[in-house]
């Protein structure tokens, strides 16, 4: 396969996580910039991954472990640091897939972590924290619209059984409209 640099500028955009289907993402030699997005690790069907030659910052994301059909991925020559995400996929990719990163280490490389490194991959409490934040939000939502309907409810009865007269004259049968003529002559 020809690659050919399309020079594409800025950084990789999280709307990525939607093409669900992709197999092939081939971006290298370009002048992307940023960090890689954890989204991309939502593409389940990816088998390869080259963002090689970029001018890409920060980790690699621990969600790219979640690819089990990546067999090729290659981040060399860019500016990544810190901890080469483990497990999986990741454990079969060789040196040549993170070369020209000074600044990562692990098992993959010849250049091993130190132990004040903090690890790529979440601790189950940090995870546990992220996924009960999101369950909190949506609690609220549920119970704000549960309170919402069960007000709405207790209202409406009062008005239509307590305030019955002008519940009839504010959205009873209203003496403005005209009657609808039939269509029978036509």
């Amino acid at each position: 396969m020809i690659v050919v640099s399309q020079r594409f500028q800025g950084q990789i955009s999280e709307s990525v996580g939607n093409l669900k289907g992709l197999q092939l993402l081939n971006l290298p030699n370009n002048l992307l910039v940023g960090q890689i997005p954890p989204v991309i690790g939502s593409l389940s069907n990816l088998e390869a991954l080259d963002l090689s030659c970029n001018k890409l910052v920060g980790r690699i994301p621990w969600q790219l472990t979640q690819l089990n059909f990546l067999a090729v991925f290659n981040v060399s020559d860019n500016n990544l640091r810190g901890r080469i995400p483990q497990g999986r996929q990741f454990d079969t990719f060789d040196n040549s897939s993170f070369d020209g990163n000074l600044g990562l280490c692990g098992n993959s490389l010849s250049k091993k972590c130190e132990d004040s490194d903090t690890p790529s991959l979440p601790s189950s409490k940090e995870e546990e924290d992220w996924v009960s934040i999101f369950h909190f939000g949506w609690k609220v939502v549920l119970i704000g619209y549960g309170f919402g309907m069960v007000v709405g409810l207790i209202i409406g009865n009062i008005t239509i059984t307590r305030k019955d007269d002008w519940f009839m004259k504010t959205f009873g049968k209203k003496r403005w409209r005209r009657p609808i003529k039939s269509l029978a002559r036509w």
